[in-house]
């Protein structure tokens, strides 16, 4: 069961990571060729339309499944693991009320938490690749070494790369929010 639960996580964050990819390399074809395509523009405009909602679902995606790693599993958190923690969290809790009272608004503080989160996080990637031994984390007992990874999948996918596929979408999602006023 943990082991299809983590792949269950680490397929969404691989087509996260596709739909990424896909998305910002249309755009900049977009932006820099005359021939405008109707497939992005549609999926541009339903973004828009539903930034509130992705947003909210992304945000409680990723905070659950932090739990369930934590509290389920029994996955000690290192300090970069609660750092990435402090800026995603609230906007679980930001996106739901933005999305019961529709305020848009709530996009500009997504993106900062989401910037700082996401440096956070591909520090921590860094620190997982690159085996640096010298940077450690588990001086505070309970935490684990920032190092450590609990799983590998698709060749890429940690922890940290799910978090910080999270802190793009939001990022994403965000910028998108701004372009165009949108009925809600």
């Amino acid at each position: 069961m943990v082991y299809h639960i983590s792949q269950i996580f680490a397929f969404f964050t691989l087509i996260s990571d596709i739909f990424i990819i896909l998305f910002l390399g249309l755009g900049l074809y977009q932006k820099f060729n005359k021939n405008k395509y109707r497939l992005y523009s549609n999926i541009n405009i339903y973004l828009k339309e539903k930034y509130l909602l992705f947003a909210f679902v992304i945000s409680l995606a990723a905070m659950l499944g932090s739990l369930y790693y934590s509290e389920i599993l029994g996955y000690n958190p290192c300090k970069l693991c609660w750092l990435q923690r402090i800026f995603i969290y609230p906007q679980t809790f930001l996106f739901g009320v933005a999305l019961i009272i529709k305020d848009r608004k709530i996009a500009i503080y997504s993106i900062v938490l989401s910037f700082f989160g996401g440096l956070i996080a591909s520090f921590h990637y860094w620190l997982q690749i690159s085996n640096t031994l010298s940077f450690s984390c588990d001086v505070i007992g309970n935490s684990s070494s920032c190092t450590e990874k609990f799983f590998l999948q698709f060749g890429y996918i940690t922890i940290p790369v799910m978090a910080l596929t999270v802190f793009i979408l939001l990022i994403i999602l965000g910028f998108y929010s701004f372009e165009r006023k949108v009925s809600l």
